[in-house]
């Protein structure tokens, strides 16, 4: 593949990837007190001040990668986020039924995502 084709993807990539958190980001500044309430169910200490910092990481980690402004440093914080919402919001194990289904969803959906910051690490 070409070099030039080659970076035009991994911008593309970068402006997708992170604008999605950015946008999911904003969204959820309308349900910190919602997600404060989830955070508490999970038994997360501080759950307020979690949540604030998740929402932060969303929308400057995001926006960072998808700049391209220290964007290894940004897929990593990305991907904490979400490996740690994925290990205390979709223990899918914990449910039953159609609940179980969605979380295992969730929890397939949130591995690729890391994937993926683990790719835009190292480009």
């Amino acid at each position: 593949m070409p070099a030039d084709l080659t970076s035009i993807l991994i911008i593309i990539a970068r402006v997708l990837l992170g604008g999605a958190f950015v946008v999911a980001g904003v969204r959820n500044t309308r349900s910190i007190d919602m997600l404060t309430a989830v955070m508490e169910a999970h038994g997360v200490p501080f759950a307020r001040l979690c949540v604030i910092i998740g929402v932060a990481t969303q929308i400057i980690g995001g926006a960072s990668l998808a700049v391209g402004l220290f964007a290894s440093y940004a897929a990593a914080g990305l991907a904490l986020f979400v490996l740690l919402a994925t290990l205390i919001v979709h223990r899918y194990w914990n449910y039953e039924g159609e609940e179980r289904f969605a979380h295992v969803n969730a929890f397939i959906s949130n591995t690729a995502l890391f994937g993926a910051f683990l790719l835009a690490m190292g480009t």
